[in-house]
């Protein structure tokens, strides 16, 4: 495992941050997994901080739901059961279906249409080279471009805090990137015409798409 230089220099939030975005963008790289025990020790030295800090990013990803603790093991990657992952993507499916509406609502295409199409095409070239990590960058620049088009300022708070990032990482393949792929394709369109119906539609019926897919899929034993 490659490590980095400790910066002495850094200050103590500093260096709890760089581990905190380190652990989610290693999660979504793939780097990661969900279900993977987590070292203080090879945290540290990886992110090239102290203890206190890796200390201090785990509970706040704790908090987040992203890692799990336990005080008689080693935290680790939360992995979601079948029925967790349900109501991750019942809360997920009111949410996306509100940002999509009110991305419809308040669209200008003066203003909003070169971010949405070409966030969308980020999308679209992650797909071509199919590789995750890339999918899943696109993917979080498209829905934070839905989010800042809508403008709701509540929404822009809640959204990251659903635990899609565990159900991205747990649950991959082509068949779930190529319904997202589509999905998007569809609210985009929504959007642009400004239909906010049709767009709340495509927000529910794309998360729909992906829970058919999830339930879909042969659980492990």
């Amino acid at each position: 495992m490659l490590t980095n230089d400790a910066n002495t220099g850094e200050t103590k939030a500093g260096s709890s941050q760089r581990v905190y975005r380190g652990i989610l963008r290693d999660l979504e790289e793939g780097r990661m997994v969900p279900g993977q025990r987590l070292a203080e020790t090879e945290l540290a030295a990886l992110y090239g901080v102290g203890r206190n800090a890796v200390r201090e990013a785990i509970q706040r990803l704790s908090g987040r739901g992203v890692i799990d603790l336990n005080p008689h093991r080693s935290p680790a990657i939360r992995l979601l059961s079948m029925d967790e992952t349900l109501e991750v993507l019942e809360v997920a499916e009111a949410m996306t279906a509100l940002a999509t509406r009110s991305a419809a609502m308040h669209y200008h295409e003066d203003q909003h249409g070169e971010l949405l199409r070409s966030t969308l095409a980020m999308v679209i070239e992650a797909d071509v080279h199919d590789e995750p990590g890339m999918f899943s960058r696109a993917r979080r620049h498209f829905y934070r471009a839905l989010l800042t088009i809508g403008g709701n300022r509540e929404l822009q708070r809640l959204f990251p805090a659903i635990s899609m990032h565990i159900i991205h990482a747990q649950y991959q393949g082509r068949q779930l990137r190529s319904i997202r792929l589509a999905d998007y394709r569809s609210i985009v369109d929504a959007i642009v015409r400004r239909d906010s119906v049709t767009a709340e539609k495509a927000g529910h019926d794309h998360v729909r798409h992906v829970r058919q897919i999830i339930m879909a899929t042969p659980r492990r034993p």
